[in-house]
C-alpha cells in the first residue's frame, strides 16, 4: 500500500483542505497516510502565504524532503495552498524536484496530476480556478469520513474572497467568493450527521459572506443557512470561521438572539483601531461600525466571546493610530487576540506603500498589544472560574494523556479527568483552575 505525508501550514480552510487531499487519494490510490515523510511515497506540503515567515518555512522544507527524494526517485513531491497558486511555475525553477503544483481550488485533480507525472515524466502544474467543480468532486455523500474527529467536523461552505484587502493575497491565489449551493451544504450536513458529527464549524475566507443559491431558483444568505442547520435535531453546536465585520448584518446578528446551537464565541477580525489605517487597509469600515456590531450582539448575547485578529506595523501606521488600537481593545474587551507584524505580500497594494516606522518600534508595540491582550484574556477565564461549562469533548489532552481535552461553549479549552467513553460526547464541566491559555475542571454528572 502507498503511504502519503501531508504537512500543513496556515489557517483551518488548509486543515480542511488537508483532509479533502487525504480523502480522494485514499479512495482513488489506495493511499494511507503516514506521520512521517521518510515512509511516504508521495509528499504534499499544503501551503500558507499570509505571511512571508510562512512561505519562507515551505522552502525550507522543500530543501529537506529533497534528500528524501534524492534517496528514493520513486517519491513524488507536490505543493499545494496558496504558495502552489501564487508562484506556479516560478516554484519548478527554484526546486526542479518538485513534481506536482497545484492551488486550493485544483487540489481534487491530484489523482490524474500524479499519474500524469509518472506517465510523462514531466512535472505538473494546475493552479486554475474552476469555480465549483472543486465541491462537486469533492461532496461527503458515500465516502469515509472527511473532517470528522470526535463528533465534531469542519464544513467548508464557500471559498475565495472578493475584499481586495491592500495586504492580502487570498482573493489572488484562492480566486473571488463562490459559495456552494444551500442544498448540497445540507447533504454533507446529513452526512456528518449519519457519521456521528453533533458540532459543526462552518468555513470560509468570509463565511458570513455566504449566498447559496438553492434548486428552486432563489438565493439565501448566511443567516438563513444557519437557522437550517440549527434546526436539525441530531445537531447540537454550531459555529463559523472566519468573519468580516462587512457582512455582519442585522439578520445575522439576530439569529444569535434565536438560535441557541449557534455558539456565545465570535471571531471578528478588525485589523485596527485606527479609521485611517483602516481606509489604508481597504477593509470597508470604520472603528465606529465595528464597535456598533459588537454592541448589537451583546444587546442580543450578553455573554458572547470576542475574538479578534491585528496588524501592527502597517505602512504609515503612526504612535498615534497605535494608540488607538489599543484604546478599541480596551473598549471592546476582547477575550484572546491574534496579532503580527505586518509582512509585505508580492503583488499586493500595500507591498508598495512607504513605511518609514523602524522594525524596533513595531516589535515594541507588537509586544505592549500582546501584553494588554493577554491581560484581558485571563480576565475572561479567571470569570468562569466555579462555572458549569457544556464541553465538547474532543479527545484526550495533549498535555497529560491520562486526561480527556475539550471546547467550551465560548471557545475555551478544558483538560480534566474522564473516561474515553465521553470522547465525541457532550459533557458538563465545572471549571475549577486556569492554566494559562487553558482551563481545568471536574466533569459534573448530571441527575
Amino acid at each position: 500500500m502507498k503511504k502519503l505525508y501531508i504537512k500543513t501550514y496556515g489557517c483551518q480552510m488548509n486543515e480542511y483542505d488537508s483532509d479533502k487531499m487525504a480523502d480522494i487519494l485514499r479512495a482513488c490510490d489506495g493511499m494511507a497516510q503516514t506521520d512521517t515523510p521518510d515512509d511516504a511515497d508521495v509528499i504534499l506540503l499544503n501551503t500558507c502565504s499570509i505571511r512571508e515567515k510562512a512561505e519562507g518555512k515551505v522552502f525550507s522544507d522543500l530543501g529537506r524532503v529533497r534528500a528524501i527524494k534524492q534517496a528514493h526517485p520513486h517519491v513524488l513531491i507536490g505543493v499545494g495552498g496558496c504558495v502552489g497558486s501564487q508562484e506556479g511555475e516560478a516554484i519548478l525553477k527554484r526546486a526542479p524536484y518538485v513534481d506536482v503544483v497545484f492551488g486550493p481550488q485544483t487540489l481534487h485533480r491530484l489523482p490524474e496530476m500524479l499519474q500524469a507525472r509518472r506517465d510523462t515524466g514531466r512535472a505538473q502544474v494546475d493552479i486554475s480556478f474552476p469555480e465549483i467543480e472543486k465541491f462537486d468532486r469533492l461532496a461527503l455523500g458515500g465516502q469515509p469520513k472527511v473532517g470528522v474527529s470526535a463528533g465534531s467536523a469542519f464544513l467548508s461552505i464557500m471559498e475565495g474572497c472578493s475584499k481586495y484587502c491592500t495586504f492580502c493575497v487570498v482573493p489572488y491565489t484562492r480566486g473571488e467568493e463562490l459559495s456552494r449551493p444551500f442544498e448540497d451544504v445540507l447533504r454533507d450536513v446529513h452526512t456528518l450527521m449519519a457519521q456521528g458529527v453533533r458540532e459543526i464549524t462552518l468555513l470560509g475566507q468570509n463565511v458570513n459572506a455566504y449566498m447559496g443559491a438553492t434548486e428552486d431558483g432563489d438565493t439565501v444568505d448566511f443567516a438563513f443557512l444557519l437557522q437550517a442547520i440549527a434546526a436539525l435535531d441530531g445537531i447540537e453546536r454550531l459555529r463559523y470561521t472566519t468573519s468580516h465585520p462587512k457582512e455582519m448584518t442585522q439578520r445575522l446578528i439576530d439569529v444569535y438572539a434565536t438560535t441557541p446551537k449557534l455558539v456565545s464565541h465570535l471571531h471578528l477580525p478588525v485589523q485596527s483601531g485606527s479609521d485611517r489605517v483602516l481606509a489604508a487597509m481597504k477593509r470597508g469600515y470604520t472603528v465606529l461600525e465595528y464597535k456598533s456590531i459588537i454592541r448589537r450582539l451583546r444587546v442580543v448575547r450578553p455573554d458572547i466571546s470576542v475574538t479578534s485578529d491585528f496588524i501592527v506595523g502597517f505602512p504609515g501606521e503612526t504612535e498615534q493610530d497605535f494608540e488607538a488600537t489599543m484604546r478599541l481593545i480596551d473598549e471592546v474587551g476582547f477575550d484572546a487576540c491574534f496579532s503580527y507584524l505586518f509582512s509585505p505580500r508580492p503583488g499586493t497594494p500595500a507591498a508598495e506603500l512607504r513605511d518609514d516606522t523602524t522594525e524596533e518600534v513595531k516589535a515594541a508595540r507588537l509586544d505592549r498589544l500582546k501584553v494588554r491582550v493577554d491581560e484581558l484574556e485571563r480576565t475572561a477565564n479567571d470569570a468562569m472560574l466555579g462555572t458549569v461549562q457544556r464541553v465538547q469533548v474532543e479527545g484526550l489532552s495533549k498535555k497529560d494523556a491520562n486526561e480527556l481535552a475539550g471546547r467550551t461553549d465560548n471557545n475555551r479549552v478544558v483538560n480534566f479527568a474522564g473516561s474515553p467513553g465521553m470522547i465525541g460526547r457532550f459533557v458538563d464541566v465545572k471549571i475549577t483552575q486556569v492554566v494559562r491559555h487553558t482551563l481545568r475542571g471536574e466533569a459534573v454528572l448530571r441527575t
